[in-house]
């Protein structure tokens, strides 16, 4: 294990919010000015679907601007460099566990998942399939050339990097979408929830998903040394393989 000093978090920068009646849907260029500072929430507050559908639709696709509706207010924000950091560190250990594991997932990024049926939409840091009649349905939807989001089911697993506190119901846009699983980071502590069958999520030990639990996502993104990446990934790799090998209950 080669560890380092936790990284310094960026102070949260505070939130702004634009009370409703909002007259109209910003421009690109205003959303750019409005998300200048990194990592800084800002709420619309009572808009309705065809605001947050004009405005998702007007941000160019790559774009680090995440823009989330909850039914009631939308969210935009432009990730920063300690964001990007965690959410990359998070997608390789993800990655690297599931091939040591020999588990089978598809990885989506930052997929916007729009849904206009349940008046949802969010985009996550990274997500996931892990069922295989997922993976199966995306594959039949990619061998089509389908782009349309419709044609993908919601995913199983979702990531959030919190360096500043969510300003709208981000957990209930994702009960809505049955996502299965959640972890979040907020550049300190890792926790990872399930979703209840009464719709809420609550904090569990270990992933479903994968045999790792919480305290492992924290040891290898948060507190191991990350600032050579190419070593980071090979330490992470042997450790997994060690696992596995030595089965349940190993050591």
């Amino acid at each position: 294990m080669s560890t380092a000093t936790p990284p310094m978090i960026p102070e949260a920068p505070a939130p702004l919010e634009i009370p409703g009646p909002v007259a109209r849907v910003p421009s690109l260029e205003e959303i750019r000015r409005l998300t200048a500072i990194p990592d800084r929430r800002v709420v619309y507050r009572g808009v309705d679907w065809a605001f947050y559908e004009e405005l998702v639709d007007s941000i160019p696709e790559g774009s680090n601007i995440h823009v989330d509706y909850d039914g009631k207010d939308v969210e935009v924000m432009a990730k920063g460099s300690a964001h990007e950091d965690f959410g990359r560190m998070l997608d390789w250990f993800i990655g690297i566990v599931a091939e040591e594991f020999e588990l089978s997932l598809k990885g989506l990024a930052e997929t916007t998942w729009k849904r206009p049926a349940i008046a949802r939409g969010l985009e996550s840091d990274q997500c996931y399939y892990f069922l295989q009649e997922k993976i199966a349905r995306y594959a039949q939807a990619k061998k089509r050339g389908s782009a349309n989001i419709d044609d993908l089911p919601n995913p199983d697993l979702a990531v959030e990097v919190d360096i500043s506190r969510p300003e709208t119901d981000r957990a209930g846009i994702y009960a809505s979408l049955r996502v299965a699983e959640i972890w979040r980071l907020d550049g300190r502590r890792v926790v990872i929830e399930r979703l209840t069958a009464q719709g809420t999520y609550e904090p569990v030990e270990s992933s479903g998903f994968l045999p790792i639990g919480a305290e492992d996502v924290r040891r290898w993104v948060v507190e191991e040394d990350t600032s050579d990446e190419l070593a980071w990934k090979r330490r992470l790799r042997e450790e997994f393989r060690r696992r596995r090998e030595a089965g349940p209950g190993g050591e």
